[in-house]
């Protein structure tokens, strides 16, 4: 058994020879690169090598790396030419991908781009999945026999009459919160009757429907990730196809349209809680009257405030239950993966209802509501 060795070839000009045994029972000093003869070397002939195995195949590509030869300059035997290619592509998996010497920066960057390419590939995903909601939506919608109502009532016991006490009571402490700092910015210019205004104005437009949507996105959608990635990691998605069944028909439409129902029902609710509350307040600590607070109030409503927040709930709740279902659908069965999607869920819909929300106050103030 000879050892692997490295040698100049007298009869080529910048020739290196690659012989004897590259096997890992042949070395005897493991990776350790074998002494290279002097001079510089074009080419690398590995054909005479007699046996070789992974561990030979590494050695000899550091060799090659040593002896500045490129990878187009090897030739091996045809019977080896496949490991060698395969460990040479794990090498350059194991690589580093940013450059030497720009570290920390470069580095920053690839996430930067990495969570660019993520985000891009979820609003596409997304897309598609809410184009492949609404048809199977307008399916239901030609025939309702369909539409599974028993699964609807329960999930609209679910996500609204269950969440009916939260939204209510956060709702009334915001309100008071609202009324207590407008009293004392205004307080200096003796204008705290103004407090009804503004409560009366933040509830009708954003509060009412916002906080509303941010606690259904954090305990709705993680619900619908985490019931339907429960399914997914038992595979029991993977039987309803194989039955014939439409997964989306039947785990995606009835909370859609249980939220679809429940969220602005939801919203009405926050905005009469977040009145009273400004309303108390205003009883107890501002001496406003309650006849002079409601007589304030019906001077401020106006029919399109309310709109201008009602109109915003139904396409909320089609953010949230969209997202919810579709990281749901994307669990990959472990029960880590469940966690991360449910984190996902609440990450997303809580930023799209923002983000819209934003949009849909630019809107209305362009247009004059």
């Amino acid at each position: 058994m000879t050892r692997p060795y490295l040698t100049d070839d007298p009869d080529s000009d910048g020739c290196l020879l690659a012989r004897g045994d590259w096997r890992l029972e042949a070395m005897d000093n493991g990776r350790q690169v074998p002494a290279l003869p002097e001079g510089n070397f074009s080419r690398v002939d590995a054909t005479g090598i007699e046996k070789l195995d992974s561990a030979g195949a590494l050695l000899l590509l550091d060799c090659l790396r040593s002896a500045g030869v490129g990878r187009n300059e090897l030739e091996v035997d045809p019977t080896h030419q496949a490991l060698v290619d395969t460990v040479a592509r794990a090498m350059e998996s194991d690589e580093p991908d940013h450059a030497p010497g720009l570290g920390g920066l470069t580095m920053v960057l690839d996430h930067i781009g990495s969570a660019t390419r993520t985000m891009v590939s979820n609003l596409l995903q997304l897309i598609g999945f809410l184009g492949q909601t609404l048809v199977a939506l307008a399916t239901t919608l030609v025939r309702p026999g369909r539409l599974r109502l028993t699964s609807v009532v329960h999930h609209m016991e679910q996500t609204g009459f269950n969440a009916l006490p939260l939204v209510a009571l956060l709702s009334f402490l915001v309100g008071a919160v609202i009324a207590f700092l407008g009293a004392t910015v205004l307080r200096a210019f003796g204008a705290e009757v103004f407090v009804v205004d503004l409560t009366t104005y933040a509830f009708l437009r954003e509060f009412g429907v916002l906080l509303t949507a941010i606690l259904l996105a954090g305990r709705t959608a993680s619900a619908f990730t985490a019931q339907i990635g429960t399914m997914k990691s038992r595979e029991e998605i993977d039987a309803m196809r194989t039955l014939g069944l439409d997964p989306v028909e039947l785990l995606v439409l009835p909370r859609l349209i249980a939220l679809l129902i429940m969220l602005p029902v939801l919203t009405v609710v926050a905005m009469i809680a977040g009145l009273a509350g400004g309303l108390v307040v205003s009883v107890t600590a501002l001496d406003i009257g309650a006849e002079m607070y409601f007589n304030r109030m019906y001077e401020m409503m106006e029919l399109q405030h309310y709109l201008v927040g009602l109109i915003k709930a139904p396409i909320f709740a089609f953010v949230i239950a969209l997202v919810g279902c579709l990281e749901g659908l994307k669990v990959e069965g472990t029960a880590q993966s469940v966690g991360e999607r449910t984190t996902s869920a609440v990450v997303q819909s809580i930023t799209l209802v923002i983000i819209i929300d934003a949009m849909a106050a630019v809107f209305f103030m362009e247009i004059g509501w």
